[in-house]
């Protein structure tokens, strides 16, 4: 056991053990022995104040308290201690956030990278920068890819609102979810150089000196990085973008960072030289006033004019073309989801396979151009594990053909039973009686009716229903006959209960999911385009550049 000195609100010497104690643990013994509330004292050691939420991880010693090193405990007012307890809860609160984040990147993937009918109304899919749908690796990578590109995408965005502290969390979290992929999978693609250099320049917008030697290893790993997937000398990307330089503003933020981990290592020469290419990029990505107005004469907003100019060297013709090509990408890319989402609303009519997988649509296709009908075939699709040959068979042969039909007729009886079921709850929620509101609606007609005959008083209503009671009565009697007939049918048929039920409304996983969470994570992916890595306004890293030129200027020979 080591010894710390303790002054102010207690006096005395405390037993401690340095290795294992942190903060919360010393405020605690402290204030138990003040006679307070360990949120009403501060510690002061070597004048520092010992903060509980600085790092929690860490011990006493790699705090750098060590034996015999004198505490001093002061009392704080209760505006500032309620101020404390509210960064704790802040803290806390954030704490939950990111969790949540994370818990909802995993659930999003898991559910869109292994084929499965989504819950929502959407598709995430990964696409590569024209737009095309890929897939990268096994199912894992796809998942571990999948999830790291939704972090990524959520932590962009809180660093254009600024919020550099929990996007570098974020950030760090799609950095896991990618080392789950294979490592030659991650080669392709430039995400996880560019996620680097995002979490870099969070260092540096938080003045993080600290995390410098960290800072150069991922900045020396992004630019290996970004030179395989884009080629040597950008060969790869240039051909991919049409011999455009959408790359300059990330490489001109890539040298700045360098020179400024450069410079703080001192490594002077280093730095000179990254800073001094960074700042030949920040003049090519000036663009002047007569080629921006040159660009907006044509209809199109200052920041895509400026944008595309920067993409494309100045170049007003190039810029315009490619801001044509981005619209018409655009428009092109909505036509498709909405396609999309009609597909995914057609799936969950059909149900899924014994696999849980939806129905696929193109094969039902080829299945409806040789002349079935599409609800017969889609049975037979979802029943074979979207096996077309054995789906053919099913449909060509006559006893399972007729098999698949009642089984179809007897899934639209259920539907008709449960779509009358919900009537008549929404009904009886409203207050009416029961045995009414079954009676009302056992008679037939429009919403309108229905209400009329509700609103009528008992006794006149009991008369206007009794000339159709028997009528409904043998109406009920058949339905039971025909649903016990089906049911047989259904047995002999051998399939396993709620295979084939509507997928929209079998899910038990929905009360499970962080909806609100998982809205936020699908929205920026949907925000964000094939460019927009790309897309840097470097107003901070130009004023950055002249700041440390100047500092070198200044800085003693080496």
């Amino acid at each position: 056991m080591e010894k710390l000195r303790i002054g102010g609100t207690w006096v005395g010497v405390l037993d401690v053990e340095l290795d294992n104690w942190n903060i919360p643990m010393l405020r605690d013994e402290v204030a138990k022995r003040s006679n307070c509330n360990p949120h009403s004292i501060n510690l002061i050691c070597a004048g520092r104040i010992l903060k509980d939420h600085d790092d929690p991880t860490r011990n006493l010693t790699q705090l750098g308290i060590k034996n015999n090193a004198k505490i001093l405990s002061t009392r704080i007012s209760v505006e500032e201690g309620q101020s404390i307890k509210n960064q704790i809860m802040a803290e806390e609160e954030r704490s939950r956030r990111l969790s949540r984040l994370k818990a909802a990147a995993t659930a999003l993937a898991g559910r869109h990278a292994d084929g499965s009918l989504p819950v929502e109304d959407f598709n995430i899919e990964v696409e590569d920068q024209s737009g095309k749908k890929v897939q990268l690796g096994s199912e894992t990578d796809q998942r571990a890819v999948m999830m790291g590109l939704m972090l990524d995408a959520n932590g962009k965005r809180l660093i254009r609102q600024g919020n550099y502290k929990d996007a570098l969390e974020v950030l760090s979290m799609g950095e896991e979810a990618f080392s789950l992929c294979d490592s030659k999978v991650l080669e392709l693609i430039d995400n996880v150089p560019i996620l680097q250099i995002n979490m870099v320049w969070c260092y540096f917008m938080l003045r993080d000196i600290s995390s410098l030697s960290e800072a150069g290893k991922r900045l020396e790993m992004a630019r290996d990085g970004l030179e395989r997937a884009h080629g040597k000398n950008l060969l790869r990307l240039r051909l991919l973008q049409g011999g455009r330089f959408p790359e300059l503003a990330l490489h001109l933020r890539l040298e700045l960072l360098e020179g400024v981990v450069a410079y703080h290592s001192g490594q002077f020469e280093k730095a000179r030289v990254a800073l001094t290419c960074a700042k030949a990029k920040f003049a090519r990505l000036q663009v002047s006033d007569e080629t921006l107005s040159a660009v907006m004469q044509m209809g199109f907003r200052e920041g895509n004019a400026k944008r595309a100019l920067r993409m494309t060297n100045q170049d007003v013709g190039g810029a315009i073309d490619l801001l044509l090509e981005e619209k018409a990408k655009k428009r092109q890319k909505q036509m498709e989801d909405i396609e999309r989402r009609n597909e995914i609303w057609e799936q969950k009519q059909y149900g899924v396979t014994p696999l849980k997988k939806p129905v696929d649509i193109p094969r039902l296709d080829e299945l409806v151009s040789i002349g079935f009908e599409r609800e017969l075939a889609a049975e037979a699709l979802r029943r074979n594990e979207n096996d077309s040959d054995k789906a053919l068979d099913d449909l060509t042969k006559p006893e399972t053909n007729s098999n698949l039909q009642d089984y179809i007729e007897s899934k639209k009886r259920k539907k008709q039973k449960q779509d009358i079921n919900s009537e008549i709850e929404r009904y009886v929620q409203m207050g009416f009686e029961r045995s009414r509101v079954v009676a009302a609606v056992e008679g037939g007609g429009t919403p309108d009716e229905i209400m009329q005959r509700l609103m009528m008083p008992q006794s006149e209503a009991a008369a206007n229903s009794s000339a159709s009671a028997s009528a409904s009565h043998n109406v009920a009697g058949s339905d039971v006959e025909n649903q016990d007939v089906n049911k047989n049918n259904d047995v002999g048929e051998g399939e396993g209960e709620g295979e084939g039920e509507d997928a929209s409304s079998s899910s038990s996983s929905d009360s499970e999911r962080d909806v609100e969470m998982e809205d936020e994570i699908s929205a920026d992916i949907a925000s964000s385009d094939a460019l927009a890595d790309y897309d840097i306004e470097v107003n901070i890293e130009g004023e950055a550049i002249t700041q440390y030129l100047a500092m070198l200027d200044s800085a003693p020979p080496q």
